[in-house]
């Protein structure tokens, strides 16, 4: 939902998909969608703190911080917010040679 006027949605006009909810709750944290590079994404608040001027939206039993700049184009928080590389499982460290 792109604001052409630019306002701000309030925390109810934005949705959060399902599995956006599961893994949220999976994870037991709140979440922060901001802005990187290759569009918005979705980090958790130890990797990302919120800021005063974020909505905060809830996904379940926690909470998506959305920042205001990402707000104005979002009509929903979705999967493809996910980083790829918070999805995998982490490799066990040690000798690999």
């Amino acid at each position: 939902m792109y604001s052409p006027n630019g306002a701000v949605p309030g925390p109810g006009e934005i949705a959060v998909t399902e599995d956006v909810v599961a893994y949220v709750n999976e994870r037991g944290a709140d979440f922060r969608v901001c802005t990187s590079c290759g569009g918005p994404v979705l980090l958790p608040v130890s990797v990302k703190a919120p800021k005063p001027t974020d909505i905060a939206v809830r996904a379940g039993d926690h909470t998506i911080y959305v920042s205001i700049y990402q707000a104005r184009h979002l009509s929903r928080i979705h999967r493809g917010m996910i980083p790829f590389f918070t999805m995998r499982p982490r490799s066990p460290v040690g000798n690999e040679y």
